[in-house]
């Protein structure tokens, strides 16, 4: 009963975060009050994607390695490239386009590992991108934000890389290290794993909105533009790619969702920590349109599979 419970908050997480949202919106001064807690929001989400990882999932990495080249590849390339011209196109203030720019130089969300178990896609190749992605990042994501958006605002490249090295490398391979030492006790209760991530990453989200509700209004039509313009562009781009190499199609699906769905959660704590209130908003703003679009892609691609596997076979 309760993994059914579970299964399904998690599965809702557009709902959750649209509710809170507006809830930050309205009533910002409960979550306005947890800004000097969000490192720990952060690191104990990337602790509940640890603790589902196993050694088996590192085994199915190294047995791949072009495979997860090419997805990591794609991912660090695609969208941050991506983020940096629409920053561009639409001539955002400094702050907004570094906030944008992070978003995309961010790694593979944990939803996506979600969004490809319910598009009936790859999951082995999802969790494979997402965790060497997020392994990368730590130089990685300040490395891109430093030369796309360092000539539009001073970048700190090495405060970045000890803040995501602390919020994400370190509670990560706690988590996996807790799943190792006592494998059979955290079966019983790994879906809530899960769940623990959803929920600090709603807090996380809740709070920028709080923390920007004062101008959020004047900024969120053009960045919401220019959010579901960088998410779709990064789908077509990664399906056009696994589709010119051949790649047969559940992982197609699973190179669109992964490379769509940034982790802008971090951007958001990094925006936040690192430059200002205001260019958190690009990732928070990700967050909802990013979860939005894989939700809907994700469904449509797991009736279609459905449909298939109802067919009769041709003899």
């Amino acid at each position: 009963m309760l993994d059914k419970i579970l299964s399904f908050y998690t599965k809702l997480f557009a709902l959750w975060v649209t509710i809170f949202a507006v809830a930050a919106y309205l009533f910002p001064a409960p979550f306005t009050r947890l800004e000097s807690y969000m490192d720990w929001f952060f690191a104990l989400t990337m602790f509940g994607i640890g603790a589902v990882l196993q050694t088996e999932d590192f085994k199915k990495i190294a047995k791949k390695p072009l495979l997860i080249l090419l997805g990591c590849g794609a991912q660090y390339t695609i969208m941050p490239l991506g983020a940096f011209f629409i920053a561009k196109m639409f001539s955002f203030p400094p702050e907004i386009a570094v906030g944008l720019i992070l978003t995309g130089s961010a790694p593979g969300a944990m939803a996506s590992n979600v969004m490809s178990y319910i598009a009936k896609a790859d999951i082995a190749y999802s969790i494979s991108l997402t965790t060497v992605s997020t392994l990368l990042c730590p130089i990685l994501t300040p490395g891109l934000t430093y030369f796309l958006a360092g000539s539009t605002l001073k970048v700190n490249f090495w405060a970045m890389v000890i803040s995501v090295t602390k919020m994400v490398l370190i509670p990560l391979a706690i988590g996996f290290l807790v799943r190792y030492l006592f494998k059979k006790k955290i079966n019983k209760i790994l879906k809530i794993f899960p769940a623990i991530s959803v929920t600090f990453i709603i807090l996380i989200c809740s709070m920028v909105i709080a923390l920007n509700k004062n101008y959020i209004l004047m900024v969120t039509a053009p960045i919401l533009i220019a959010a579901v313009i960088l998410n779709l562009y990064g789908m077509a781009s990664a399906y056009g790619l696994s589709s010119a190499l051949k790649m047969e199609t559940k992982r197609r699906k699973t190179l669109t969702i992964e490379i769509g769905m940034q982790n802008a959660g971090l951007g958001t704590i990094l925006a936040l920590k690192h430059f200002s209130n205001k260019a958190a908003i690009p990732a928070a703003v990700f967050v909802f349109v990013c979860i939005i679009t894989a939700s809907i892609l994700a469904e449509l691609w797991q009736k279609n599979s459905k449909s298939a596997a109802a067919q009769p076979s041709e003899n």
